[in-house]
C-alpha cells in the first residue's frame, strides 16, 4: 500500500471528504490517505475541526506540513475554494520529489502558475493539476479542427467554478485564445471568448446548474452535450496513473492557458470592452 498524504487550507471541504474513497476504490486498496495537515480549522458553521475530520477519516493529523510529506508516498494539495493559498500551501510538496496533485483551480493567475511549476522542476518533482470536467465521456471524439463555435455552462461561484467551462473549453479548442469580454451582469456572468478563427461563451449560473456543452461544427451540424458521465471516478483513475508513473498527461500548455484565460475573464468583469488573455510564452 502507498501512503497519500493531504495538504490543505481546511480539512472539512468536499474535495478532500470524497478523494480519500475514490482514491481507495480505483486503486484497490493500493492507494489510501495516511497523513494530513490543515493550517486552520474549517470556517463553516458546523464544520469539523481538523482533528475531527482526520479522526473520522483514519488519518494521523500532522504538525507540520514537513511531517506529511515526510511520511507519505505522494501528496495531495487541496484548498479547491481557496486558490489564493496554493503557492504557499504547495511549495513545500513540490520541493519533494514525490508525485504531487494540486486541486483545481491551479493557481490564481499566470505568473503564479508559473511559479508553481518551475518549483516542481527545479526538484524535478512529477506535478499534476486538472478539472474533474477534462474526463467527462461526452467530450470524446470531439476535435477542434471540426468546431466552428461552443457554448460552456456551469453553476456555482465564478472564481471557483469558471475553471470547469474554461478547461474543457483549451481541451477542445486549443490554447490560443486571444481575448475575453464580459457580457451578462455580475449575478450571472457571460465570458465571450476569441480565438484566431472561432468565438467560444463561457457561462456562469446560480450553484445547481449543471455542466453542459453546446458545440457547432464546420460542416453545418450541432451537437448539446449533458455532461452527466462519472467525471469524479474518471479523475480519480487518472490521479492513480499519475501516481504509479510520475507521468502528467494534462498539457502543461493547457493549464497554463488556460489560468491565463481565467485571469482575463476576471479581470474584464471590470472592464469595459476586450481584454487581451496573457501570453502564456
Amino acid at each position: 500500500m502507498k501512503t497519500v498524504g493531504f495538504i490543505d487550507y481546511f480539512l472539512n471541504e468536499w474535495h478532500a471528504d470524497n478523494l480519500p474513497e475514490w482514491l481507495d476504490t480505483v486503486s484497490k486498496g493500493r492507494y489510501r490517505l495516511a497523513y494530513a495537515w490543515g493550517e486552520i480549522d474549517c470556517p463553516r458553521d458546523g464544520g469539523l475541526s481538523n482533528a475531527s475530520w482526520a479522526a473520522k477519516h483514519g488519518a494521523v493529523l500532522c504538525s507540520t506540513q514537513e511531517e506529511v510529506i515526510d511520511k507519505s508516498d505522494v501528496l495531495c494539495v487541496l484548498a479547491p475554494d481557496n486558490v489564493e493559498t496554493h503557492e504557499r500551501l504547495s511549495r513545500l510538496a513540490l520541493e519533494s520529489g514525490k508525485p504531487v496533485y494540486v486541486d483545481k483551480t491551479f493557481a490564481p493567475d499566470l505568473s503564479a502558475a508559473k511559479r508553481i511549476f518551475s518549483w516542481a522542476d527545479g526538484h524535478k518533482t512529477p506535478c499534476m493539476t486538472t478539472s474533474a470536467l477534462r474526463y467527462a465521456e461526452e467530450y470524446e471524439g470531439l476535435r477542434a479542427g471540426d468546431i466552428s463555435g461552443a457554448v460552456f455552462s456551469g453553476g456555482g461561484r465564478t472564481d471557483i467554478y469558471l475553471i470547469h467551462l474554461i478547461e474543457p473549453m483549451v481541451m477542445l479548442l486549443g490554447p490560443d485564445a486571444q481575448r475575453v469580454m464580459m457580457a451578462g451582469t455580475a449575478d450571472q456572468p457571460v465570458f465571450i471568448v476569441e480565438y484566431p478563427d472561432v468565438r467560444a461563451t463561457l457561462s456562469m449560473f446560480h450553484a445547481g446548474y449543471p455542466f453542459e456543452t453546446g458545440v457547432n461544427f464546420k460542416d453545418g451540424t450541432a451537437r448539446h452535450l449533458s455532461i452527466r458521465s462519472d467525471i469524479f471516478h474518471r479523475f480519480a483513475q487518472e490521479l492513480v496513473r499519475f501516481f504509479d508513473t510520475g507521468r502528467v498527461t494534462v498539457p502543461r500548455e493547457q493549464t497554463l492557458a488556460a489560468m491565463a484565460v481565467r485571469e482575463a475573464c476576471l479581470r474584464a468583469m471590470d472592464a469595459d470592452g476586450w481584454v487581451d488573455v496573457p501570453k502564456v510564452g
